[in-house]
C-alpha cells in the first residue's frame, strides 16, 4: 500500500461547549500504529449521543435535563472541571470523537497479522485491557478516552477490528455499532426470550430502531413508542407502535395489543414517562436503561419496584465477544442497516443539528466519500 501522509482533515472537539468546540482542521496529523495497533482509512463514522453529551458536558454531576435541540447545539451551563465522560472521569483535549467506523486496514503496528492489511473492518468501540478484560473499571471508549472516526484516518487495537464480508456501503454498515450493540446488551441484560413483550421508548432512533430488529431476533414482541410522522417507518420492522408519550400509557398498550402490562422495559429516554414505565411492568418484570436523553433525573415510588419484585440493569459497558455476535447478524442479514442520512466531514455542525433536531428515523452517518 502507498506510504500513509502526513496530515488528514478531522473534525476535533476543542473543549465542552456548543458546536463552535468542534473545529474543523485539514492539517492534523495521521495516526502512527502502535505496537498491537492499525491505522484504519476511515470510510464512513456513525453519529450517537454519546458525541453530543460528551461535547456539551452532559455526564457532569451537576446537570439535571435532558439532551436538548438547544442544549446540544449551544452548551449547557457546567462547570469545565466538573464536564465527565460516559465513565465520570473528565476528557483529555483536544480529541477526535466518532465511535462507529467502517473503514480499511491501512498501516499495522508491530505484533499485527499481515492478512489484516486491506482488510474492510468494523471496529469495536471498548477499548480492554486484555491481560484483565472482564475488568469494566479498565475500559475506556473509541472517540472519547482514545481519538475516534470524524477524520480521515484512525487507530485501534487489533482485538478490535471484526472484519466484515458484506455488499452493504461503508455509510451502511457505520450504522451499527454503537446503536446495535447497545440494544443487543440491554436485551442480553434483560434476558429477553421468546415470548417476551419488550417495552421500546424512544423507537425511532438508532438504538430504538435496533432494539425493534434484535428484539425479534430473539422471538419476542416488540412494542413502540415514537412520534406519529415516524410510526410507519417503525411498524415496518415489526413493532407494534403506540403514540410517543401516551397520557395513559397502560390504556395506550391495552387497546393495541390487548394487555396493559409488558414483561421488559428497555429504554433508552428516562424523563416524565419512567413512572408509568414501571407501572405497566409485570410482576418480576425486568427494565434495562443504556440511556437518559429526556432528562436523567426521574421520579420512583419504590413501591412499584420492590412489592413488584423487578429487576433493574443498567447497560453500558458489553462484555467480550457480543460485537463478534453483533456481526455474525450482520454478516447474515438478519438485522438491516436504517441508514436515514449521511454528511461530509465539514458538515458535522448540520449532521449534529440535524441528529438533535429528532425528525429521522435510524441513524445519521459522516461519509467520508463525500469530502
Amino acid at each position: 500500500m502507498s506510504p500513509l501522509p502526513k496530515t488528514m482533515r478531522a473534525m476535533v472537539l476543542t473543549g465542552h461547549g456548543g458546536l463552535d468546540k468542534l473545529v474543523y482542521r485539514e492539517d492534523w496529523p495521521v495516526p502512527e500504529p502502535a505496537p498491537g495497533w492499525a491505522v484504519i482509512a476511515v470510510g464512513a463514522c456513525g453519529m450517537n449521543n454519546t458525541d453530543i453529551n460528551t461535547r456539551i458536558g452532559w455526564y457532569a454531576p451537576s446537570v439535571t435535563e435532558g439532551t436538548t435541540a438547544e442544549g446540544g447545539k449551544s452548551g449547557i451551563a457546567v462547570l469545565e472541571e466538573d464536564s465527565g465522560t460516559w465513565g465520570g472521569r473528565g476528557i483529555d483535549l483536544p480529541r477526535i470523537q466518532g465511535a462507529d467506523v467502517c473503514g480499511r486496514v491501512v498501516a499495522l503496528g508491530d505484533g499485527v497479522c499481515e492478512d489484516l492489511l486491506g482488510k474492510r473492518v468494523l471496529i469495536d468501540a471498548w477499548l480492554r485491557d486484555w491481560t484483565d478484560p472482564l475488568n469494566k473499571d479498565k475500559c475506556r471508549y473509541f472517540g472519547s478516552e482514545v481519538d475516534g472516526g470524524f477524520a480521515e484516518y484512525t487507530a485501534a487495537p487489533v482485538e478490535n477490528l471484526h472484519p466484515i464480508e458484506s455488499d452493504l456501503s461503508d455509510a451502511e454498515l457505520a450504522t451499527f455499532a454503537t446503536s446495535s450493540v447497545t440494544a443487543e446488551n440491554m436485551l442480553a441484560r434483560a434476558s429477553v426470550g421468546a415470548g417476551d413483550r419488550v417495552l421500546i421508548p424512544g423507537a425511532s432512533g438508532g438504538v430504538g430502531t435496533a432494539l425493534v430488529q434484535l428484539t425479534r431476533r430473539r422471538g419476542a414482541t416488540a412494542i413502540a413508542l415514537c412520534g406519529a410522522d415516524k410510526a410507519a417507518a417503525v411498524a415496518a420492522l415489526g413493532a407494534t407502535v403506540l403514540p410517543r408519550s401516551p397520557e395513559d400509557l397502560a390504556a395506550a398498550l391495552k387497546s393495541a395489543t390487548g394487555s396493559d402490562r409488558v414483561d421488559v422495559v428497555a429504554d433508552a429516554v428516562g424523563g416524565p414517562l419512567f413512572p408509568q414505565l414501571l407501572q405497566v411492568l409485570v410482576r418480576g418484570g425486568r427494565y434495562t436503561c443504556a440511556g437518559a436523553i429526556a432528562g436523567p433525573i426521574v421520579s420512583l415510588d419504590l413501591r412499584d419496584f420492590y412489592l413488584k419484585d423487578l429487576t433493574f440493569t443498567g447497560a453500558t459497558i458489553v462484555p467480550p465477544g457480543l460485537f463478534a455476535e453483533l456481526a455474525g447478524y450482520i454478516a447474515a442479514k438478519a438485522i438491516r442497516p436504517l441508514l436515514a442520512q449521511t454528511f461530509a466531514l465539514k458538515d458535522l455542525h448540520k449532521a449534529q443539528e440535524v441528529f438533535l433536531a429528532k425528525r429521522h428515523v435510524g441513524n445519521l452517518v459522516i461519509d467520508m466519500s463525500l469530502g
